[in-house]
């Protein structure tokens, strides 16, 4: 990757906050599997918006857990059910973390950082408000997206404006404003925004798994804090 940023956020593990106002550790949080090898999912339970909700809840509620976690490079069926995803070759690849949990549940700011951008991708089954702060580090830049916020987080917001660590940056949001998904936060760390504002891809086809999960290391780098 560009930058050795797993070193540098190890460095700075002690100033890192909290994302959720949780745990991500068991027993608080369930780790879900939506990949292709999970034979329950199927285009049926994941194309309603609905029907994908109860799946996902009921996971959480039968684990006896607050939210469910997990995503990072898995290759997903579940894209299948949005044309937002399609094209000459389709996008699998998740590249962030997912934190499935009730709408409305706040979400921090992690690290100090300014507004790089942010905008509501509002087409079905795309992140829906969307904010992309932008943090500084030993003079080097990297970027934390939050996807699937509320419409309310995105009111009064403008371009360089700072949150310090620990402020309430939005909210998730419910469906279908946050994209029409069950409510969760998909979280991701890039070290190159590639030109990019208010948008960047949260899910990459198999033939550019390897570049796209060089720019966008693993987001328990800063969700590790939650601990």
């Amino acid at each position: 990757m560009p930058i050795n940023i797993a070193i540098l956020l190890e460095k700075y593990f002690y100033v890192i906050g909290s994302v959720v106002p949780f745990s991500l550790d068991a027993p608080y949080t369930h780790r879900l599997d939506l990949s292709t090898k999970n034979i329950e999912l199927n285009q049926g339970n994941v194309s309603d918006t609905a029907t994908f909700t109860n799946y996902v809840f009921s996971k959480i509620r039968s684990a006896g857990a607050l939210a469910a976690i997990g995503g990072y490079g898995e290759d997903r069926m579940i894209y299948h059910r949005s044309n937002h995803f399609k094209g000459e070759e389709p996008r699998t690849i998740h590249l962030g973390v997912d934190i499935w949990t009730e709408a409305g549940t706040p979400i921090f700011a992690p690290l100090t950082g300014k507004v790089h951008s942010f905008r509501d991708n509002a087409s079905f089954g795309d992140y829906g408000p969307t904010i992309i702060l932008e943090h500084l580090l030993d003079d080097t830049l990297f970027y934390t997206l939050y996807g699937h916020l509320s419409r309310a987080s995105l009111a009064g917001l403008h371009q360089g404006q700072l949150f310090e660590k620990g402020a309430v940056l939005g909210e998730i949001g419910p469906y279908p404003e946050n994209g029409d998904w069950p409510p969760h936060l998909h979280f991701q760390i890039i070290t190159d925004m590639l030109g990019m504002e208010g948008d960047f891809p949260g899910v990459a086809s198999v033939s550019k798994r390897n570049f796209y999960l060089s720019i966008c290391p693993d987001p328990m780098l800063i969700l590790g804090r939650n601990g």
